[in-house]
């Protein structure tokens, strides 16, 4: 079983996802194998007092990159989109960033 912790890696932090604040709508990089359900539950516990609506994800593919002749690529990710509910407490560290 994953923590809360394992499966919520970081915040997003863009110019598109801090528009979606106003409509509490917050971007975060989660675990690859982690579902939509595992996600809600996360949120719902490592941000006290907030109520998923509805969680859309995303798997970002890696971007392609050189150096010099050597071609790679950076590593995929993917990305959820968790909406809260209207009566639901805002994300401070979101917030603050503002």
């Amino acid at each position: 079983m994953k923590t809360a912790q394992d499966i919520i890696i970081k915040p997003v932090i863009t110019e598109e996802s801090m528009m979606g604040i106003m409509m509490k709508k917050y971007t975060f990089k989660v675990a690859k194998d982690a579902n939509k359900i595992e996600i809600a539950k996360a949120v719902e516990e490592v941000f006290p007092g907030t109520k998923v609506a509805k969680v859309n994800t995303i798997n970002v593919r890696g971007q392609k990159r050189r150096q010099g002749m050597h071609v790679g690529y950076t590593p995929s990710w993917k990305k959820a989109v968790v909406t809260l509910t209207e009566d639901s407490k805002e994300i401070e560290f979101f917030n603050d960033m503002m």
